[in-house]
This record gives C-alpha cells, structure tokens and sequence, in this order.
C-alpha cells in the first residue's frame, strides 16, 4: 500500500500512520514522518584578485561522492539570460559548452565539482555563478555565487 500526495506543501507536514487489520494476528501499524523543505537557494558571494584563479564551490555542504551521483551542471548569467558553462552526468566526464566567448578557454570543472575560471577578468566582476544539483527531476538544490573582482 502507498500514500500518493500531489500538489505538495509545507502543511502537509507531519507525522502519517497507516493501518490495517490482519487475521489472526490483529492490527498492524507504521508511522512514517514526513518533512516537506521549500526548495533552498544558498547565495554567496566571493571575492577575487584581477588575474588569479577562482574556484567556486558547487554545494558547500556537499562531498563529491554524495554530487558524482546525480547530474549537475554550472552556469552563469550573461546579459540578462542564463548559459550553461558545462555539464556533467554521473559515470561521464564533464561536457563544456563553447557557446560562451567570454568563458570559452577559461573554465574547467575542478576537484569536488567546484567551477574554476583562470584568469579572471574585470568583466567578471558582478557576474553570478550557479551550480544546479537534480537529485531528482522535481527536486533541483542551487547554489549561487556573486563574482567581486578587485585590481591589484
């Protein structure tokens, strides 16, 4: 037996039991608690000298065997839109978009997912970062990072 919720929200939290009879031996019960999250966006942001390299971790709270398990993918928002720098699923190695002419040789996919864009430029500056993590296909997890680049 299964319990089909739809439409899923915060009060549908809380503890749900099902029961049933059995013969001879009686009644039969489990309980399960249910916890409903809203879908969390963390925002960093990160600062950076003009020249070095930066490295934008994917989830802070996340190890890369816990991430190399699921699909994610990097982007950056460019000009009022979103482009997707690259892609990575689990068992297969990264896949970079080339569409992004300011992005095209500078970014690489690092140790624990993290993004890593070498050299940084002055026009990075303000741009905005997000790794998407899709644990499944309803439930996305996100980090974004807002880019400060300072002169020397």
């Amino acid at each position: 037996w299964a319990l089909h919720l739809k439409n899923i929200t915060i009060s549908l939290s809380g503890q749900y039991e099902c029961s049933f009879a059995t013969y001879p031996y009686g009644t039969k019960a489990a309980k399960i608690q249910l916890i409903v999250k809203a879908e969390e966006e963390q925002h960093y942001v990160k600062e950076v000298r003009l020249n070095q390299t930066l490295e934008i971790p994917c989830l802070e709270d996340m190890t890369s065997e816990n991430l190399s398990n699921y699909p994610l993918k990097w982007l950056v928002v460019e000009n009022g839109r979103k482009e997707e720098l690259v892609t990575k699923e689990p068992s297969c190695p990264a896949v970079y978009r080339n569409s992004s002419v300011l992005y095209r040789q500078r970014v690489r996919l690092g140790l624990n997912y993290t993004l890593k864009i070498f050299p940084t430029k002055i026009t990075d500056d303000g741009r905005v970062f997000s790794c998407h993590v899709a644990y499944h296909p309803e439930r996305v997890q996100k980090s974004s990072t807002t880019v400060r680049v300072f002169g020397k």
